[in-house]
């Protein structure tokens, strides 16, 4: 809001003002007059010119009833300025009413930039009340407040207070349960089924927010983007995002699947709208599809349940598996001994709890001191939260050890009873609690 100074213009006498101050050949003078009065700054002093024009000189000369000094500048003291527009009745109230006279309000910066800085504040609060209400936001939400995100999507306050509503009243609705259509979850919540469309500065906000709701790793791509929809029960395709199991059952397919001894797969789309009606006592849990197809070729339907990540888990895998240890399962899980395949893990276990699957220090030092021609482990090292001897004992030995190395070990605790696999089995399934990250 602008914040005029000096008394209302219709004390001036606006007719001479012009043609005493508003010519083009002051127009520099009344400038400067005009920046000083935005800094807030007293009217006092001299304002100077370089080089300037002989008319300008002789306008300088008029205003003023006397030659200003000569030189290769131009100098005019406001003061003088001040008290001939005083003392000829142009404008009683002097400098400051004659320059809003003729140019406008001016706005004092300082002033301005405390609305402003008070106008953020306003825009910000439904942030504030988010992460109130939702303390495992709040991290995020005051991260927000910093980064500069918002300021980047918003062009001004109000733009940023109208984006942050709106981005609350989804993040309130999160995670869906059951899953539901994005364009739909978005018309029921937003009023628009394209408000959460690729690109849109509230879909860039929310899916900010779904990451700290539900802890989907960093990424991009449009896979990325359907995962993380997907991580809190929004589906923007439900037939590309799959997950590969053996041996489960509760459907028929499955349970045909299952009498084979074959894998399945089953799409984002089966999970959410038909939830297996089953949960077994125990499903291990794998990243590579090599172990699955290793398993069905030795055990065939004899295996225990199998469910394999192949690699960073999809939405469907973290769907499957949240359904399964909602039903009372023990999830074990296995991966690579590298640091990509810790990152799989720790990721995993921000959404599900699970146990290790051999997937421990002294089982990593174990397999590393006996396998041959083990490449170099490689890339920045990342924390085991489940067990916080594994990332030490990884990075004192030096060499990642893939999941094909173990396939012996692994393939004998889900071999079935009466084929030695019973013992190993109870020391998978039974040798280690479940564990989360706030643990």
């Amino acid at each position: 809001m602008g914040v005029s100074t000096g008394p209302p213009e219709e004390a001036v006498d606006l007719g001479r003002l012009r043609r005493l101050l508003g010519t083009p050949d002051l127009a520099w003078l009344v400038e400067r007059t005009r920046r000083r009065m935005e800094r807030e700054q007293p009217l006092t002093g001299s304002v100077s010119l370089d080089r300037p024009t002989e008319a300008q000189r002789l306008a300088a000369e008029r205003l003023l009833g006397r030659a200003p000094r000569g030189g290769r500048s131009l100098s005019v003291r406001l003061d003088a300025v001040d008290a001939v527009l005083r003392r000829s009745g142009i404008s009683p109230a002097g400098l400051a009413t004659a320059v809003t006279a003729l140019t406008g309000p001016v706005t004092r910066l300082g002033q301005a930039r405390r609305d402003a800085s008070r106008a953020w504040e306003q825009a910000y609060e439904p942030l504030h009340a988010l992460g109130g209400d939702l303390p495992r936001l709040r991290a995020w939400t005051d991260r927000l407040r910093a980064d500069g995100l918002v300021r980047r999507l918003a062009r001004d306050p109000a733009a940023a207070r109208t984006l942050l509503d709106s981005a609350a009243r989804v993040l309130r609705e999160l995670p869906a349960d059951p899953a539901v259509s994005l364009p739909a979850f978005a018309a029921r919540v937003t009023g628009s089924a394209h408000a959460l469309d690729d690109g849109t500065p509230l879909a860039t906000l929310t899916l900010s927010g779904i990451r700290a709701l539900t802890g989907f790793p960093d990424g991009s791509g449009a896979e990325w983007r359907r995962d993380a929809w997907a991580s809190a029960g929004l589906l923007r395709d439900e037939l590309s995002s799959t997950v590969l199991t053996l041996n489960l059952r509760g459907t028929p397919a499955l349970d045909w699947a299952a009498g084979q001894g074959e894998p399945c797969v089953l799409t984002l789309r089966q999970l959410a709208r038909a939830p297996l009606p089953t949960a077994p006592p125990v499903v291990h849990v794998c990243e590579n599809p090599a172990v699955v197809a290793a398993a069905a070729d030795a055990h065939g339907p004899g295996c225990p349940p199998l469910v394999c990540l192949q690699g960073q888990p999809s939405a469907a895998a973290v769907t499957l598996l949240r359904h399964l240890h909602a039903g009372g399962t023990t999830l074990l899980y296995h991966g690579d001994f590298d640091w990509g395949g810790i990152r799989i893990a720790a990721a995993l276990l921000r959404r599900v709890p699970w146990r290790p699957w051999r997937y421990e220090a002294g089982d990593y030092v174990a397999v590393a001191g006996t396998a041959r021609s083990l490449p170099p482990l490689a890339g920045a090292p990342a924390e085991a939260p489940w067990d916080p001897a594994l990332a030490p004992a990884m990075a004192e030995a030096g060499v990642r050890v893939e999941e094909e190395a173990a396939l012996g070990l692994l393939l004998g605790d889900l071999a079935p009873e009466g084929r030695g696999g019973r013992g190993v089995r109870r020391r998978a399934g039974g040798g280690s609690r479940a564990v989360t990250l706030e643990e």
